[in-house]
């Protein structure tokens, strides 16, 4: 198998409420190769987005390891997991998370700033491009369609060439036409960085069009 990108070991998650103590996730383990791409499908409540915040490092288990690029990231604090993150990691969410405030290529160039790094606009307007939307550099978010929106979405995430990309959802806001032009592009995109993939979908069409598709039910993994 390629080099390891992820690994999680014996991951458990367990949230406290008032009443009870829920398990979220239970004793699970994978890994992920380096360039492969792997869906988490299950339903609603199944566990599927606690675990990818967990692998992302944007939240810590109750239990267990969570490996990524090499790092355990139970053994860093909040500011080495967010300097992974922004050095590394891209994500793609199903609300496109975009700042309404800033254009198509200032939303692109974001990911520059939080890295302390000098916005690069070549490469954002070579990766607009590459989405399609070289027309629409200038536009603000509430000017764009769901579709580009999301596109702008994608384009972002690339933005710092990131080892691994995960996405939550992300044609979750989008009609089915809409969904597949964007689908094609993501995973144009994610062949031409060859970025490890992580996604999260209810859409199993998309999902099939991952190398592996992990199944999550009621906090359990299984892999098919």
């Amino acid at each position: 198998m390629q080099t390891s990108i992820i690994q999680a070991k014996s991951l458990s998650k367990v949230v406290s409420t008032s009443h009870e103590n829920l398990t979220i996730l239970q004793d699970v383990n994978l890994e992920i190769g380096n360039g492969e791409s792997v869906a988490i499908v299950g339903a609603s409540g199944a566990g599927k987005s606690t675990l990818m915040t967990l692998l992302a490092g944007l939240d810590t288990p109750t239990s267990g390891e969570v490996y990524l690029l090499g790092k355990n990231l139970s053994a860093l604090d909040e500011e080495a997991r967010a300097y992974i993150r922004s050095h590394s990691v891209g994500f793609v969410f199903q609300s496109f998370m975009l700042i309404p405030s800033l254009t198509a290529i200032e939303n692109v160039t974001l990911p520059c700033l939080l890295k302390g790094e000098k916005e690069n606009v070549p490469r954002a307007k070579q990766l607009l491009a590459s989405v399609g939307l070289e027309n629409r550099l200038d536009h603000l978010p509430a000017q764009l369609s769901g579709g580009e929106q999301q596109r702008v979405a994608l384009a972002r995430a690339f933005m710092i060439e990131p080892k691994v990309l995960f996405a939550d959802e992300p044609t979750g806001n989008l009609d089915q036409k809409t969904a597949q032009k964007v689908i094609s592009i993501f995973f144009d995109l994610n062949r031409q960085h060859n970025t490890t993939l992580v996604m999260v979908t209810h859409d199993l069409s998309l999902a099939e069009r991952c190398d592996r598709v992990f199944h999550m039910s009621s906090g359990h993994l299984e892999v098919s």
